[in-house]
């Protein structure tokens, strides 16, 4: 990959050279010599991180980008497009129109309105302001299990919020103007039952609004629920989790493309070069990385996002990997599960003489903590905290904590589905 990187900075530096070159000014280039010692120093300290790219990582979401997105990242940030406006970034903002259209229309959103945006959390703070022009004062409501965006941005923009603790409640409140409905929570990979909700709220004309930003793309492989997301009202999803994107990249879509009128603003120094829409018209944040959508972009060449090839096979096997992994781990009894698997998310927890939550809590993290501390012959899992009353209750044990801690690991890895027996395996260690 290093090799076609370097042969298509070449290409592009056959562009370049038609113009004077900044990067040969001699303050750009003062200190040259010490350049290489400053990169060596960084590839040092980024050896303290936790190994992302290995199948025993199997923690948090994280993992490197496709070899073509980071390639096709660094190719575009050598340029340093600005995808606010036509006048920063003119091919990258068309990229992004074409990008934002396939993740349209694999919603189902045959004309949506929709950018790339630099989070999630951004992503869900522009639905939420729209859907607060929509229903002025109203509340919008989620679950427990959503993402702590959504409270957090109703904060940010003063608009009132209600969490419930079963998403179907929603539609029976009286003073709601939007549902949150999240496809894929962070926490299980919970899908909340979008098409329960929707005869209501529509006879109610209640908004909907979907957070599919870790779940979204495993509407390729279908399945209930999923065919739904075309009669909602907006959605995001965020292609750095997986779409193989490099960080920040998520993304808003809007199913009426009319509620652009609520981003309308004007610039006395940008938005002249071209009457076409330009990015930023239609966004709330201003600089975005045009490097973001040419990566986003190259991998969809290189990687189709469909159901029986590309994305959808990579997706296929991550949702294969929590099932076998979900089976290995409790094949012995060293640990149970708290609930069968959803998408490539699987919550266990230890097993033994236990009598309390707060033993339960203490073994996860004696688990946890053994994982890390191993290092290449380990295995890096997650915790996870959950209200202990209910949970106790069923499983015969006190509630002597409010909340329990149990281990949670995400299978999202392709590699995962040939490493979840041996993530396993290694896991029944620390209990035996």
């Amino acid at each position: 990959m290093n090799d076609l990187l370097r042969q298509a900075l070449e290409r592009l530096d056959e562009w370049r050279g038609q113009w004077p070159d900044d990067a040969d000014d001699p303050l750009i280039r003062e200190n040259e010599a010490h350049w290489p010692s400053v990169l060596d120093e960084l590839a040092r300290r980024l050896m303290g991180n936790y190994p992302f790219h290995s199948p025993y990582y199997a923690g948090q979401m994280l993992k490197p980008p496709h070899p073509v997105a980071w390639a096709a990242y660094a190719l575009a940030a050598s340029v340093n497009p600005n995808n606010h406006a036509l006048d920063g970034g003119p091919p990258t903002s068309e990229l992004e129109k074409e990008v934002v259209g396939v993740l349209g229309r694999l919603f189902g959103f045959e004309s949506a309105l929709g950018h790339l945006t630099s989070s999630g959390t951004v992503a869900n703070l522009e639905a939420l302001w729209v859907a607060s022009k929509c229903h002025p004062g109203k509340r919008i409501v989620c679950s427990r299990e959503a993402h702590y965006t959504h409270t957090r941005m109703c904060e940010v923009l003063g608009i009132p919020s209600l969490v419930l603790d079963d998403i179907r409640e929603a539609v029976a409140i009286p003073d709601v103007g939007t549902i949150v409905v999240t496809m894929g929570t962070t926490g299980t990979g919970h899908v909340e039952p979008l098409d329960d909700l929707l005869p209501t709220a529509r006879e109610r004309g209640l908004r909907i609004h979907v957070d599919a930003a870790y779940g979204g793309f495993f509407k390729l492989l279908g399945g209930r629920h999923w065919d739904a997301t075309a009669l909602v009202d907006s959605l995001v999803v965020d292609p750095h989790k997986h779409g193989l994107q490099p960080y920040g990249c998520g993304c808003v879509l809007f199913r009426d493309p009319t509620v652009g009128r609520f981003y309308k603003h004007d610039s006395p120094y940008t938005y002249f070069s071209s009457d076409d829409l330009h990015l930023g018209e239609i966004s709330l944040e201003c600089s975005r990385a045009g490097a973001a959508a040419a990566a986003l972009w190259a991998t969809m060449q290189a990687v189709p996002f469909e159901k029986d090839r590309g994305l959808g096979r990579i997706l296929q096997a991550c949702r294969d990997a929590a099932v076998v992994f979900a089976e290995a781990v409790t094949r012995t009894g060293a640990f149970a599960l708290v609930e069968e698997p959803t998408l490539d998310i699987v919550v266990y927890y230890p097993t033994g003489r236990f009598t309390r939550v707060s033993e339960i809590s203490r073994a996860s993290e004696d688990v946890f903590r053994r994982g890390m501390r191993d290092g290449p012959t380990g295995v890096f899992v997650s915790l996870y905290r959950m209200p202990s009353a209910e949970w106790a209750d069923r499983n015969g044990l006190v509630a002597d904590a409010p909340m329990v801690t149990v281990l949670r690991s995400v299978l999202m890895k392709p590699s995962h589905r040939v490493y979840a027996e041996r993530i396993a395996d290694r896991l029944i260690r620390y209990r035996t």
